[in-house]
This record gives C-alpha cells, sequence and structure tokens, in this order.
C-alpha cells in the first residue's frame, strides 16, 4: 500500500480567521479565475468562427468531431487530472495543464485541414480537463469551506462572462482577425494565469510511494469516451438502436465494470470508491450529474427558440441569455455569503431543485405568442435555480472527503456534471428534433416537412421560406422545445428528492463544531482535516 500524501513542515496553516485573506490569495485567485475562463470560453468562441473555419479548411461531414474531439479529451482526462495532483502535487499538475492547453491552442491555429484541427482540438480538450480541475482542487485547498461561499460570485461571473462574452468576442475576432486568432488569443491569458501561479502559489510538497493506476485510468477512460459518443452520436450521426450504438454501450457496462473491480484493488486508485461512502458526497454528485443536464439543455434550447420562434438574431446569441446568467451570478453570490455567515447549507440544494424544476416547467410552456419578457422571466426562475445549485454542490463535495482526496473529490464533481451535461444535450435534443420532425409531418405532410429543410433553421433561412412552411416551423420548434424542457423537468425533480437527504455536516474552518464533525462514511472525519490547509506566497 501507498504510503500517505504529507505536507511540509511548517506549510499546512488553517487560513486566517475573520475573512481576512492575504493579497497574494486575491492574486492566485485572479490568476485562477482567468485559467477557469480560458477553459470555459474557448467552446463559445470557436463556435461563432465554426462556419469561417469550415469555409477555409473543408471538412464539413467532420465538423461536429472539432467539438466531440475537446469534449471527450475534457471529460476523459479530469478524473486523472485530479488524482495526479493529490499524489503529486496540485501546482505542478495545474501548470502542465495550462501549458499543454496553450500548445494545443496554437497548434490548432496553425491548423491546415480539418483532420489536424480535430487532432489539436484534443490535445486543447487535454489540457483543459487539468484547468477546471485544478481551478476548483486548489481553491479546495486554499480557502476553508466555511470561507469559500465569498467567492462563489467570481466563479458564477466567469461563468456567465464567457457564455455571454464567447460568441461575441468569438464573431468580432472572426471578422477583424481571421478565424485563426480564436486560438491564438489564449496565448496572452494563458500566459498570465502561469506567471502569476508561478510566482505567487505555493502549495505544500507531496511524497507517494504509490504507483499510478494505470489499468484503471485506461478503463475509466474507456467508459467515459463510450458514454460521451452514445450521447453524442445516438439519433444523429447513427440510430438509437443501432449496431454502433448498442455496441457503445456494451463497451461502457463492460468498462464500466472492470474499473469498479479494479479500483477496489487498486494501491491508489485513481478514483478511490471510499469518497462515495459518504451520502452528502454521492449526494452531490447525483444533484450535480442533474444540474448539468438542465443548464447544458437550456443553453442549447433557449437560443434556438428565441431565433426561430421570437425572431431574435443568432449574431448576439450570448446575449439572449443574460436573464439566466444574471440570476445565477445573483443567487449564487447571495447563497455563498449567506454559508459564509451562518455554515447552513442544506436549504440551498432544496430551493435550487425546487426553482429548477419550476423553471424548467415554465419554460416547457412557451409557445409562438410567448413574449420575450416572459421567457426572460422564466430564465430568471431557472438561473436562480442554478445559482443555487452550481458551487454548493462542489462546496458540499469537496467538504465531505479528507484534503488528501480533494483533486478526485473535485474531479469527479466536475466529471459528473459534464456527463450530466453530455446526456441533457443528446436526449432533449433528441426528443425535440422528433418533435419538430412530427409536427412539421401532422402540418405539411410528410413531402412538404422533408423539403422544408433543417429542424434547426437560423432567423435569416426562416425569412426565406413561405409564410405556410414558417409558421408550421415555429410552431414545430415551440413544441420541441415543450417536450424538451418538461423532460427536464422531471429529471430535475429527481435532484430536488435527492436535496432532502443531504446531511448538514458542519463546513471546515466553521470553528469548533466543526473538530469533531463527521460525515457517514467518511473516513477519518472529513470536517477535523482543516489542518491541512495550504500555505501561500508572502
Amino acid at each position: 500500500m501507498s504510503k500517505t500524501t504529507q505536507a511540509e513542515p511548517g506549510a499546512g496553516t488553517e487560513a486566517p480567521k475573520g475573512g481576512t485573506k492575504p493579497r497574494s490569495v486575491r492574486v492566485v485567485l485572479l490568476a485562477l479565475m482567468i485559467a477557469m475562463l480560458l477553459a470555459m470560453l474557448d467552446n463559445m468562441i470557436i463556435g461563432t468562427a465554426m462556419p469561417t473555419i469550415v469555409g477555409e479548411l473543408g471538412g464539413l461531414e467532420h465538423l461536429s468531431w472539432v467539438v466531440t474531439a475537446y469534449t471527450l479529451a475534457t471529460a476523459a482526462s479530469t478524473p486523472i487530472w485530479g488524482k495526479l495532483g493529490d499524489m503529486y502535487g496540485r501546482k505542478g499538475s495545474f501548470l502542465t495543464s495550462i501549458v499543454i492547453f496553450l500548445i494545443g491552442s496554437v497548434l490548432s491555429g496553425m491548423a491546415q485541414n480539418m483532420g489536424e484541427l480535430i487532432g489539436f482540438r484534443a490535445i486543447q480538450g487535454l489540457g483543459a480537463g487539468g484547468l477546471m480541475v485544478g481551478v476548483m482542487a486548489i481553491i479546495g485547498d486554499l480557502i476553508p469551506p466555511r470561507e469559500r461561499g465569498k467567492y462563489q460570485g467570481m466563479m458564477a461571473g466567469v461563468m456567465a462572462l464567457a457564455m455571454i462574452g464567447g460568441p461575441l468576442i468569438g464573431g468580432t475576432i472572426t471578422d477583424h482577425w481571421g478565424w485563426r486568432w480564436s486560438f491564438y488569443i489564449n496565448l496572452p491569458l494563458g500566459v498570465v494565469a502561469l506567471a502569476m501561479v508561478t510566482a505567487v502559489l505555493h502549495l505544500p510538497k507531496k511524497k507517494t510511494q504509490g504507483k499510478i493506476d494505470y489499468l484503471g485510468a485506461a478503463l475509466l477512460t474507456l467508459a467515459i469516451t463510450s458514454t460521451v459518443l452514445v450521447t453524442t452520436w445516438g439519433g444523429t450521426e447513427y440510430a438509437w438502436g443501432s449496431a454502433e450504438i448498442i455496441g457503445l454501450i456494451a463497451v461502457g457496462i463492460v468498462s464500466i465494470a472492470g474499473f469498479l473491480f479494479v479500483e477496489t484493488r487498486a494501491a491508489e486508485p485513481v478514483m478511490p470508491l471510499h469518497i462515495f461512502r459518504s451520502r452528502n458526497f454521492t449526494l452531490m454528485s447525483v444533484i450535480g450529474f442533474l444540474t448539468g443536464f438542465a443548464m447544458f439543455g437550456g443553453v442549447l434550447y433557449l437560443p434556438l427558440f428565441q431565433q426561430s420562434v421570437q425572431g431574435a438574431s443568432a449574431t448576439n446569441s450570448g446575449l439572449l441569455l443574460l436573464p439566466m446568467l444574471l440570476s445565477m451570478m445573483v443567487v449564487s453570490l447571495i447563497a455563498g455569503r449567506v454559508t459564509t455567515n451562518s455554515g447552513k447549507y442544506k436549504m440551498f440544494p432544496i430551493a435550487g431543485g425546487a426553482l429548477m424544476v419550476v423553471g424548467l416547467f415554465l419554460l416547457s410552456q412557451m409557445d409562438t405568442g410567448t413574449s420575450r419578457l416572459m421567457s426572460g422571466v422564466y430564465m430568471a426562475v431557472l438561473g436562480a435555480g442554478l445559482g443555487f445549485l452550481m458551487q454548493i454542490t462542489m462546496l458540499v463535495a469537496q467538504n465531505s472527503v479528507e484534503m488528501k482526496d480533494m483533486g478526485v473529490a473535485s474531479s469527479s464533481a466536475t466529471l459528473f456534471r459534464t456527463l450530466g451535461g453530455s446526456f441533457g444535450v443528446a436526449l432533449m435534443g433528441s426528443l425535440f428534433t422528433s418533435q419538430v420532425t412530427q409536427t412539421m409531418t401532422d402540418r405539411l405532410g410528410p413531402a412538404a416537412a422533408a423539403k422544408s429543410g433543417s429542424a434547426q433553421l437560423d432567423a435569416a433561412h426562416l425569412a426565406q421560406l413561405p409564410p405556410v412552411v414558417r409558421e408550421a416551423y415555429q410552431h414545430a420548434v415551440a413544441a420541441g422545445t415543450h417536450s424538451a424542457f418538461l423532460l427536464g423537468a422531471g429529471i430535475a425533480l429527481i435532484g430536488f428528492i435527492a436535496a432532502w437527504f443531504v446531511k448538514e455536516v458542519p463546513l471546515r474552518g466553521a470553528g469548533p463544531a466543526a473538530g469533531g464533525a463527521k460525515d457517514a462514511g467518511t473516513d477519518k472525519g472529513a470536517a477535523g482535516a482543516a489542518a491541512a490547509q495550504a500555505s501561500v506566497a508572502h
């Protein structure tokens, strides 16, 4: 068996009490937010540039792989980055992930054909997996959970900035500098983050004699890859009942079974199964999965409804989500402050789950007569639910494990949210497309419906359709949106029910009361591990 990770003598001091943080901590947090922005902004920028990229490089039939390669690499590498940080030190693995991301960015900008671009995007994705996990795990090391709520607004703000600003920045860069600068723009941000983290961040050194769980990592990667491909290809590239999809499902099931078997015997498992003995950690994984399901589905289909049915411009597509994102950011900030001041958090998953169900149900009621004001109100309700859940799920998950498992806890929570997003986009998308096709057929007949074109037309193409076809399509999109969001509301209801079973375990750093707290199943009492907090440069 491997030896337990050890901190540098004298380095493990608890964060200062009273909420006063050294200036260096704030500098590190700024660097972490820049790195988080890098990972989140990239896909938003590239999405806007994709038509221009395809026009120059060709390979339209491989277009989806530009996104899929990145998503696959990110999801598959996420748990591995978390474990590497736990074993060999968080700072080194985080800096490595930034470097890999920047190398992938440069190579992607230099791509000469679609095949090269897809391969280089996979390299980018490998780095991106470490960026997100590194940010969450380092914050978990630096700031006790009780104090961490203060910074939730920053993280929610970065997410909102990426979703709103990404399409605008991508369009501007592509129009004025060319699509290659959509990748090169990562360099200055990445270099700043590298310099700041290198100079200011000082974490305890770690020593381990354990060997990397290569077999477990390979099986987990295979399981994640097959799962993401099923959700990406099912109902689009291949029929759900096709041999390809059935084969991928079989591979996924076998690899998951093999992974679970290997992890029970590995000296340093890539995802220690004992963390799931904590009821809170398991519940947060489930709620995080469902939150990703709702959020990514909403982000995909809300702009489509507003463009197709309400006639909004696609150019400012990020601004269409402003009510949801602002609501999410404000509520996340309030929830964080209350958590810091009171140490209480159980009410937030319950409130978030309830608002998420209500918001998705209200969105499912939209039709061709729904005004932008009303749809904005519905989005704000959903955003408030997400605001209660987005950071609280990570905070409680991290508080439910020992400090030595902070990396795998952060990576597992991130992975479940990512997989939830993949399932949400796939299942809501399949239901949406099916409903659009059915409604168009009912209104126009099979021949006319087929002739009218794709199930995803933008406002410019809609204006060119005959009035009868345009009206039928708008009703079809409204019907598809109804079905997709109704499914989302049903899935979110599971999260609301799960939230009632969360146990109110005192947060580390909450004072003497936290000292002996222990969540059922958590090894050695997670709440007593505050002494392992990281130290920061003067």
